[in-house]
């Protein structure tokens, strides 16, 4: 694998080639930590979309009536490479979009047990045996694959969620077109790579990088593609959605949150305060997962926000590179100008801000997208910065005196990806478990994360109701087969 990824020029992959586009066109991707250029991708067009979906629509022919073992050897082999690899895919992860080194290489080693968790599947049951009301007949349903699916990504975990969609999609059957986000089109042909060194069957897998309006819109639109998986905003979501359902194309959507964490009064006060570090400002905010609403009762709210606050002073912001950070850059300079339009809103609706709001000032950091850990204090549920998702280094402080009134508060948004809440009473979670509106509920834990073996999806606005990952994959990439054999 080539390791000068900052200054190379990463092609496309079709038909088990790497191929320039045909709009002899590039896409720059630019270092967040310093502006300098992590690598180009190809500006890709319809044309090449098309062939790609042509390969895999070929392809699938075949690599559908391989066995299940069969495909999940393949993805041994990938994650044996990825793993090889981890070092270098890692560092090209936090140069291009400026996760701290420590959280990429956590990121790459989850992607290689994802890819280990779904070789597995490819020995696990594909169906049931049904009673049949004929006795001496035979009835059974069969999982089959869908056929051509169409991957778009995000550029906030470059190497996971890329995986945790092809590796399933591979494994029953289906064969891929992977468009990632631009900002991390380098990292994305890092990971396929290792797919090619694998010895994939030609057009099994392909990437075609590009902006989403003609790649990830061409994918939603184009008749031979069965299926679309999609993570990334609600805007775009709801568009990928609907043109895939005004075709009859199976579509799932992983889109926004905005995720509280209520602290109650008998909380432990250590791990509350850690936790919401982790699950609020790792990666700089910017999980859809992450802790942006902290609802505290009254009777902890300032011994809390005082512990927060001295926490936060001793985060270290700066490049993802060196050992000491502790949270980079935001990942490009839009995101930077869209998490510094949240701060100012706050201060113009009222909020108090406690601590951050500004970039960092040392001469080292000035020429990156950097963002200091951001706290707000007096936040109100009808405020922007409680109701929209920011994907920045926000912390909204929001004080409440009962649980009932917590979990309100909590509810009162449109989003419902996952939730948490800290508390030591047996009846406190469980009410919790009950009333909070969210997909992934988490007790004395962060808000952020997922196990790669558990369902992952959000209520509301927050997804199209279908899971990912685990078994709930099976789901979404198979389709049912009912036979009945007459005996």
């Amino acid at each position: 694998m080539t390791t000068k990824s900052q200054t190379k020029t990463y092609l496309n992959y079709i038909n088990g080639s790497w191929q320039a586009a045909s709009s002899e066109e590039t896409l720059v991707s630019i270092n967040p930590a310093n502006r300098e250029v992590s690598g180009y991708v190809q500006r890709s067009t319809r044309e090449d979309l098309n062939e790609a979906v042509q390969a895999a629509k070929e392809a699938q022919k075949t690599w559908g009536k391989r066995s299940g073992a069969e495909r999940g050897n393949l993805l041994y082999k990938a994650a044996d490479i990825l793993e090889k690899n981890l070092d270098e895919v890692a560092e090209t992860m936090t140069r291009e979009m400026g996760k701290t080194l420590l959280e990429a290489k956590g990121e790459t080693s989850r992607g290689v047990a994802i890819l280990r968790y779904y070789a597995g599947e490819g020995m696990r049951k594909m169906g049931d045996v049904i009673p049949a009301s004929d006795g001496s007949s035979l009835q059974f349903s069969k999982r089959v694959p869908l056929g051509v699916v169409g991957a778009i990504t995000p550029w906030n975990f470059p190497v996971a969620i890329p995986i945790w969609k092809v590796a399933p999609a591979l494994v029953y059957g289906n064969t891929v077109v992977l468009k990632p986000a631009t900002d991390a089109g380098v990292t994305a042909a890092k990971v396929i790579e290792c797919f090619a060194q694998a010895g994939f069957p030609i057009g099994v897998v392909n990437l075609v990088t590009g902006s989403g309006s003609v790649i990830g819109q061409g994918l939603a639109e184009h008749k031979d593609v069965a299926a679309v998986t999609f993570t990334g905003s609600n805007k775009v979501g709801k568009q990928i959605g609907q043109t895939a359902a005004a075709r009859g194309a199976k579509y799932q959507l992983e889109m926004g949150g905005k995720n509280p964490i209520i602290i109650a009064n008998d909380a432990d006060l250590d791990e509350a305060v850690a936790a919401v570090l982790s699950g609020g400002l790792r990666s700089t905010g910017q999980k859809c997962t992450c802790s942006s609403r902290v609802i505290v009762q009254n009777g902890v709210y300032k011994e809390f926000k005082e512990r927060l606050l001295a926490a936060i002073k001793k985060i270290k912001v700066g490049n993802g590179l060196d050992d000491d950070t502790w949270m980079g850059p935001c990942a490009s300079e839009e995101q930077y100008n869209t998490v510094k339009y949240y701060i100012q809103k706050g201060i113009e609706e009222g909020a108090e801000l406690l601590i951050g709001g500004d970039s960092p000032q040392s001469e080292e950091l000035k020429q990156g997208f950097y963002m200091n850990p951001t706290v707000f204090d007096k936040v109100t549920g009808s405020m922007t910065i409680a109701q929209e998702e920011i994907f920045g280094p926000v912390l909204a402080l929001m004080k409440v005196e009962t649980l009932e009134e917590a979990i309100k508060v909590a509810n009162d948004v449109e989003f419902g990806l996952s939730a948490s809440i800290f508390t030591k009473d047996i009846g406190k979670m469980l009410t919790f478990i009950d009333e909070i509106d969210a997909g992934l509920v988490r007790v004395n834990f962060e808000t952020a994360g997922v196990e790669l073996q558990a369902p992952f999806g959000g209520m509301k606005a927050s997804s199209s109701q279908s899971r990912e990952q685990g078994e709930a994959a099976k789901e979404f990439f198979t389709t049912t087969k009912t036979v009945f054999i007459k005996g």
